[in-house]
C-alpha cells in the first residue's frame, strides 16, 4: 500500500483529542448514518473508534478500514485501493481523513469509496475559511444558530504539516473547485458546516 501512517494511536487520547467540538462532529456522523438507515456501513480511518463503538448502542453495523494494525481497524488496507468488491456497503465514510493524502490521491479514494457503495457516500473535510457564530434568541420563535464567513481577499497558500496536504478554501482549493471535483464521481446531495465547529464540512453524495 503506498500511504504511511502519520501518527501513533496515542494521538487519539481523549485528553488531547477529544474536544468539545469534535465531539460535536461526531454527532453529526453518526446522524448522517442512521438517517439513511444502512445495514452495512464501511468507515475509513476511524480515529480512536468512537464513531464504531457508539454504532453498537444504535445497532447499525460499521466496519473499519485503516492503514495502521495498532488501531485494530476490520479490515486493513489502502483507501486508494479498498479491497472490496463493487457495490458491497450501503454507505461508505471517511470523517477529516481525506486531506490526509495529497489531493489527487484523495478522488482516487475517494473514487474508490463510490465503487464500493451501494447508495451513499458521507465525508468530512476541513474548511480553512473562518466564521463568526452568532446565536440569536427570538421570543416565541426561537434560537437561531449561523455563521458568517469572515472577509477575506484572498484564500491563504497550504503548508504540509505533517498531517494535512490541503485543506478547503485554502489556495488552489476553493470549495466550488473540490466539490466540482468530487461530484464526477457522484452526486452531491448537501452539504454544510457544523456550527459547533466550523471547521469541519459535511458532504452526503447519493449514486
Amino acid at each position: 500500500m503506498s500511504e504511511t501512517v502519520q501518527v501513533n494511536e496515542g494521538h487519539y487520547a481523549f485528553s488531547r483529542y477529544m474536544s468539545k467540538q469534535r465531539w460535536a462532529s461526531i454527532w453529526h456522523q453518526l446522524d448522517e448514518i442512521i438517517k439513511l438507515d444502512p445495514e452495512r456501513v464501511l468507515e475509513i480511518g476511524p480515529g480512536a473508534g468512537v464513531v464504531k463503538a457508539m454504532s453498537k448502542v444504535f445497532h447499525l453495523s460499521i466496519e473499519t478500514l485503516d492503514i495502521d494494525p495498532a488501531l485494530g481497524p476490520d479490515h486493513l488496507g489502502s483507501a486508494t485501493a479498498l479491497p472490496f468488491e463493487n457495490n458491497v456497503f450501503d454507505v461508505v465514510c471517511a470523517f477529516q481523513m481525506l486531506e490526509h493524502l495529497p489531493y489527487e490521491k484523495s478522488l482516487q479514494a475517494f473514487e474508490e469509496m463510490v465503487r464500493v457503495s451501494t447508495r451513499n457516500v458521507i465525508i468530512s473535510l476541513p474548511d480553512a475559511w473562518r466564521t463568526w457564530r452568532y446565536v440569536a434568541y427570538v421570543p416565541k420563535f426561537g434560537s437561531y444558530d449561523f455563521l458568517l464567513p469572515r472577509p477575506q481577499r484572498k484564500l491563504p497558500v497550504h503548508k504540509f504539516d505533517g498531517e494535512h496536504y490541503w485543506e478547503i478554501n485554502k489556495s488552489g482549493y476553493a470549495l466550488n473547485e473540490v466539490v466540482k471535483d468530487l461530484s464526477r464521481y457522484c452526486q452531491l446531495k448537501c452539504t454544510y458546516r457544523v456550527q459547533e465547529n466550523p471547521y469541519h464540512r459535511f458532504f452526503v453524495f447519493q449514486k
